[in-house]
């Protein structure tokens, strides 16, 4: 368990920027900051995060939340490993109790193998550095590629010994399942009880996921013997798809989103050895062909890639295969064909910095024109074959998204075929009608709406839309300063309480409960902080007042008496105090406003934290009569009309549905009962009427 205090300092500590642009890509859009969302296929930008208020929301798939939510739901954690992740992110140190061997038994599969990995990580690396096998056959291997010590430690490299179950004992030794060694590809069943190791004899180059989480491990053999595989790979499982990791992505991310620009190789080595030549931008897609959920990740960071290939026939035939699924995905595309018998390994190795980045100049080519010069060549005396090739060409414009793009492109080849540009806006035309029409038929061209689950979800209490209603004041403005009137026979007092404690008031007094199972759980939640909220704000009003008396004394000092009366100097400083004062009643407002947000967005428990998110950045509507040539009054500003209105708007609700329920009992109830039952709807109608005036009903009496 963590305590309390550090739980705090993480959830303080942690930015939302900061934390969602380990995996986005974000640009400033006034206040916010906007990018593509990754929880779904976003190809415009409808993630939006704001510093002010740490919190993220998609307003397509409706995902957000704090920054530890964020975490959560990407990393696919829970709330303590989450708590972890934060904490390691921005080096605090947790001090927690090791976990028991039933809390061990507890951990989830996904869970289990991520700690294996990094375990195992770690093992082959001890293995490479500090022992003699290692130094003499794998540390050489690397060194004989050019791989600095630096570059080494940068991809976690490591070594597997050639002792056939070396990793598997020390493994089960430590205490892990010897089942997940066999669901993580790290081992093999013997089928006798024990197990050997996958990649015994081989350099280790580990998959690191986007998080920096281990997922998976390839394996180079050293030898020379052609009936071992080159390469052995770890199987798919719960925590790899080989569709979905993208081998450097992890060590790339920033350079790619600060150079808005990434390099996609084959191989472990290329992007290595790229790396190291200080191309830091660069990917590789692992010997497979780049997949939709590849270039999604990818467009997180950028959209511009260029691809480079070995300018061999192979390596052209590579280079078309995959242009049309980055086109259809909005990105910019470029190709980079190397020399003859050089891969982007051997050529980074043969060049320097300045080289590699002129022959990139002088040689990268946009999509069209390389796809082009490739089909129209040798075919020029055959005019079928050019027109197929031409078709190829139109057929990938028209996977492009944008209209623009498409038109740019149609005027380009115009003159690059030498054809009418209207006859290939045509061909464009008809061939997008193909594209939506085989869409239409297997549901490949737009994201697949969330499909309802196996059981129909519960109903609605009566007053849901009421209790929303006064529960989304609670979450946003819950510790706020709130002044009401108390009456007392003849005399009215003004009295001040929190927004949350008016509204527990008001709700007790007439026995009110939210029927929303997550509105209550919330509400709750929000009662039991009211303590720890009044020993919070008054620590924070005391160090506003000290910030507020250094501010004042240095302004203060600033004045120039020269030339200025008593008077005069006495003003400024009025004047000075009543700015500094104003600022501290703003910060303590602020601290007041944002409290509950944190502490209900960062809550243990995902109902809470969930519903929590949707309310607090479920947006704004104003009426068009509203916004019509007048000033927008802030909803903090109006809350001694709202926050009474909400309860009235409730009470109403409820009142009017007890009516309902009566007049059905009257139609159906005998001459002796209908006497009370009338009596009954009388006082209903009596309230009804009463609370319809507070909340601006008109309602006419029954005669």
């Amino acid at each position: 368990m963590i305590d309390k205090a550090t739980v705090d300092l993480i959830l303080d500590t942690a930015d939302i920027v900061d934390v969602v642009s380990d995996f986005v890509t974000l640009r400033r859009r006034g206040v916010n900051y906007v990018g593509l969302c990754p929880f779904h296929n976003d190809r415009t930008p409808s993630f939006y995060v704001s510093k002010p208020k740490q919190i993220c929301k998609c307003f397509a798939c409706g995902e957000g939340g704090s920054a530890l939510n964020f975490i959560m739901k990407h990393e696919q954690l829970n709330y303590h490993d989450a708590l972890i992740y934060l904490a390691n992110k921005y080096h605090i140190e947790v001090n927690e109790r090791e976990l028991t061997d039933e809390e061990k038994d507890a951990q989830t599969a996904r869970e289990a193998m991520f700690m294996l990995n990094e375990w195992a990580c770690q093992f082959f690396e001890q293995q490479l550095h500090d022992t003699t096998e290692g130094q003499e056959v794998g540390l050489s291997y690397f060194n004989e590629r050019g791989f600095s010590t630096a570059t080494i430690r940068k991809f976690r490299l490591g070594y597997s010994p050639e002792d056939r179950s070396a990793l598997y004992k020390a493994a089960v030794a430590k205490g892990f399942n010897r089942q997940l060694l066999f669901d993580t590809g790290l081992c093999v069943d013997d089928n006798r009880g024990g197990g050997y190791d996958r990649y015994r004899g081989r350099v280790i180059f580990p998959i690191i996921n986007v998080g920096g989480k281990i997922v998976a491990f390839g394996g180079r053999t050293l030898k020379n013997d052609k009936t071992i595989a080159k390469y052995v790979n770890s199987p798919e499982s719960i925590i790899y798809s080989k569709r979905k990791e993208i081998y450097g992505l992890y060590q790339a991310k920033r350079d790619i989103a600060k150079k808005g620009k990434c390099f996609i190789v084959e191989g472990y080595a290329d992007v290595i050895s790229m790396h190291q030549s200080g191309f830091e931008n660069v990917i590789a897609s692992s010997g497979t062909a780049l997949t939709d959920d590849h270039i999604r990740m990818i467009h997180r960071f950028t959209e511009n890639i260029t691809e480079m290939f070995d300018g061999d026939e192979a390596g052209i035939r590579a280079a078309l295969k995959g242009i049309d699924k980055i086109l259809a995905q909005g990105l910019s595309m470029k190709v980079l064909l190397l020399p003859d018998d050089d891969d982007p390994d051997s050529y980074s190795r043969k060049h320097n910095a300045a080289e590699i980045q002129q022959f990139i100049d002088d040689n990268e080519r946009d999509f069209i024109e390389f796809k082009t010069s490739i089909l129209l060549k040798d075919c020029a005396r055959d005019p079928i074959r050019r027109a197929k090739a031409i078709e190829d060409v139109t057929h990938s414009i028209a996977v492009i998204p944008s209209e623009v793009t498409r038109a740019v492109y149609a005027k380009e080849c115009s003159n690059m075929f030498g054809i009418g540009e209207d006859v290939i806006l045509r061909d464009i035309a008809k061939a997008r009608k193909k594209i939506k029409e085989v869409a239409g038929k297997d549901g490949t061209d737009a994201p697949t709406p969330p499909q309802p689950g196996p059981e129909d979800p519960a109903p609605q209490p009566v007053m849901h839309q009421q209790e929303r209603d006064l529960i989304k004041y609670i979450t946003r403005y819950g510790m706020c300063e709130f002044s009401y009137f108390v009456v007392d026979g003849d005399v009215t007092n003004e009295a001040k309480a929190t927004v949350l404690e008016y509204i527990q008031i008001e709700l007790d007094a007439d026995n009110l409960k939210f029927e929303t199972p997550s509105y209550s759980k919330i509400y709750e939640v929000a009662l039991s902080l009211i303590d720890d909220f009044y020993r919070d704000i008054n620590e924070y009003a005391e160090r506003s007042n000290t910030i507020a008396q250094a501010e004042y004394a240095e302004l203060v000092k600033g004045i120039n008496p020269v030339g200025h009366s008593i008077d005069a100097i006495k003003q400024e400083e009025d004047r000075i105090l009543a700015k500094v004062t104003q600022q501290s009643i703003d910060r303590i407002n602020k601290f007041r406003m944002s409290y509950l947000e944190k502490k209900l967005l960062s809550h243990p428990d995902d109902d809470v934290r969930q519903t929590s998110s949707e309310l607090i950045t479920e947006p704004y509507t104003l009426s068009r009569i509203h916004t019509q040539n007048a000033s927008i009054t802030s909803d903090f500003e109006k809350l001694p009309t709202l926050i009474p209105q909400a309860i009235n708007n409730w009470k109403l609700a409820l009142v009017e549905q007890q009516i309902k329920d009566l007049q059905k009992l009257v139609a159906e109830a005998s001459m002796s009962e209908t006497e009370e039952l009338l009596k009954t709807l009388q006082r209903l109608f009596a309230v009804r009427s009463q609370l319809s005036q507070h909340v601006g009903h008109r309602v006419v009496m029954p005669k």
